[in-house]
Parts: structure tokens; sequence; C-alpha cells
């Protein structure tokens, strides 16, 4: 009989100086020049997580192999997901798991992130206007998507 190894995740910690997260705040919006920059500099899943955050497998992928499982969660949470915020709970992940639903227009949650980081309450809100205009584009009936 062979025994199954646990399922364990390795989590790498979180933070950020306030400049990298402005920075991340601009990619997120858009900002080619500062997705590149975190893309070539030590926050790396940063800017893996922009890409991520508009559906991109491969950095997706790359959030779990490079041990930000928990950056992953959050835009699954954030894209409204219910296991994925209750892993955020459920490990810890308090701030992360008001960040997904401030992100997602979750009222409680924006006002529980405003209080407690502002930056990244902002930062949440920039995720909100990023998916909205999404939305808006993925519904309009004059663009077709093949």
């Amino acid at each position: 009989m062979s025994k199954k190894k646990p399922n364990h995740i390795i989590i790498k910690s979180l933070n950020y100086p306030e400049k990298v997260l402005i920075a991340w705040r601009e990619a997120i919006g858009g900002n080619l020049e500062f997705r590149d920059f975190l893309m070539k500099s030590p926050y790396k899943e940063l800017g893996m997580f922009c890409y991520a955050l508009l559906n991109e497998r491969k950095s997706r992928k790359w959030l779990i192999d490079y041990q930000f499982a928990h950056l992953l969660a959050t835009i699954e949470g954030i894209e409204g997901k219910d296991s994925a915020l209750i892993w955020l709970k459920k490990n810890g992940f308090d701030l992360l798991f008001h960040f997904a639903r401030s992100a997602d227009s979750w009222k409680d949650s924006q006002k529980w992130l405003q209080k407690k980081d502002k930056l990244l309450y902002a930062i949440s809100l920039k995720i909100e206007y990023v998916k909205d205009q999404i939305d808006l584009k993925n519904e309009d009936p004059h663009k077709i998507n093949p």
C-alpha cells in the first residue's frame, strides 16, 4: 500500500513597497510600461496577476507553480467564485478576502478595506472599473467575438 502525500501548497508572502503597489495599480489599469516593469522586477507575480486578471491561462498556472496560489484565489474571488473566497478566509488571508470582494463591488468589504488599507482599496476600485469595462465590452451587441 502506498502512502498518499498530503496536498500541501507552499505560499510566498506578500510584502511590497508602496511605490510597487502604485505601479501595480497603473499596470492593472492598462499601463504597459508599468506592467513590463513589474514583469522584469523582483515583483513578477504582480505583472502575472495583471495577465491572469484578463484570463490569460499561462499566467494563472504560473501563479500556482511559483507559489502565489493566494493571488490566483484572489482573482477567482474577484470573479465571484465562492470556493476561492472560502479558501482565502479559511487560510487566514482576510485582507485578500476583502480585497477580492471589494473589487467585486461588495460594499461591506469596500468599507472594511478603506479603513484597513487605503492603497489596496484604491487598487480594488481600479480592478472593479477594469472588470466593468470588460463586461460592457463583452455585452456590446456590436462586437462579435468569433
